[in-house]
């Protein structure tokens, strides 16, 4: 459904197809700045959310700004014209303040996040909260010279799923994320071993690392989930898990990005010793009401 106001007309999409037409190629032009929100489209288009919101801004034909959101995760947007953020961002919360659509967080490059949070602020009376600082990371080669823990990876079976299950809840827990219901945990576990997804590390046959692969696009391909149990840290463990297992995702993609927490700089650093080199800064903003 369009609405146009004042030139610019706001537009929400019930197909994902439809809405697919309009921001796949711009988002694919910038395919790794955009990953998050071109992989959630993929999956929105494989029926893997419920309700998911999408709209687009635009003005005489011209394609101004992308939003989307798949409750219970935070809306996320991407800016075309940065010379109308302004008039866009008054939009898009005027009609979902309108539209009665509840937002909890907010996700995108740290500008444009920061920008919405201020104005969603002036219009609704709820303050922020910096939820996660990102650094977003793009690999198209391993560093061979990288020196390897003992062990070898493999992929998780089925067996395997009580232990990411408990790895699901104390990853959140790192992160500072809002824990999840069991249920929806085991769902999703059981999803990411049948779909292959997880690169487990196993020394001395103890699973000691994991990591996951999110979100493919044409090209590229997210890591994401990395965790070591905290006994197990500080031995290299993440490092070779996070090398092996994007080397065996560069087989199929021409890249890989991943996110980091730019306030664990454990973790930049590792990632930067693989081969990953930081090409945007992203922001996850959590809403306050007062």
């Amino acid at each position: 459904m369009a609405v146009d106001v004042g030139g610019m007309e706001f537009t929400v999409y019930e197909n994902p197809n439809e809405f697919a037409r309009k921001a796949e190629p711009y988002l694919k032009e910038k395919e790794d700045v955009f990953s998050l929100f071109l992989g959630v489209l993929q999956g929105i288009k494989a029926g893997h959310y419920e309700n998911p919101f999408m709209a687009t801004i635009e003005e005489d034909g011209e394609l101004l700004a992308l939003f989307q959101m798949t409750p219970p995760y935070p809306f996320n947007m991407v800016i075309i014209n940065e010379n109308r953020l302004e008039e866009s961002l008054s939009r898009v919360i005027d009609e979902i303040v309108s539209r009665k659509v509840s937002i909890t967080s907010v996700i995108s490059l740290k500008p444009w996040a920061y920008r919405f949070a201020e104005k969603w602020k002036e219009a609704t009376g709820e303050t922020y909260e910096l939820e996660i600082d990102q650094g977003l990371y793009r690999l198209d080669e391993v560093d061979e010279t990288l020196e390897k823990s003992s062990g070898a990876w493999r992929y998780a079976e089925s067996s395997d799923r009580p232990l990411i299950e408990r790895w699901y809840h104390l990853f959140s827990e790192d992160a500072g994320l809002p824990p999840s219901p069991d249920d929806y945990i085991k769902g999703q576990v059981e999803m990411f071993v049948r779909n292959k997804e997880v690169f487990l590390w196993e020394d001395e046959g103890k699973i000691v690392s994991m990591m996951k692969k999110a979100r493919p696009t044409d090209y590229g391909v997210t890591v994401s989930f990395v965790f070591t149990p905290r006994e197990e840290r500080k031995k290299g463990y993440a490092r070779t898990m996070v090398a092996a297992g994007s080397k065996e995702l560069l087989k199929e993609f021409d890249f890989c990005v991943l996110y980091t927490n730019m306030l664990n700089p454990t973790s930049n650093k590792i990632y930067q010793e693989i081969g990953y080199k930081r090409i945007a800064d992203s922001v996850q903003l959590k809403f306050v009401k007062a």
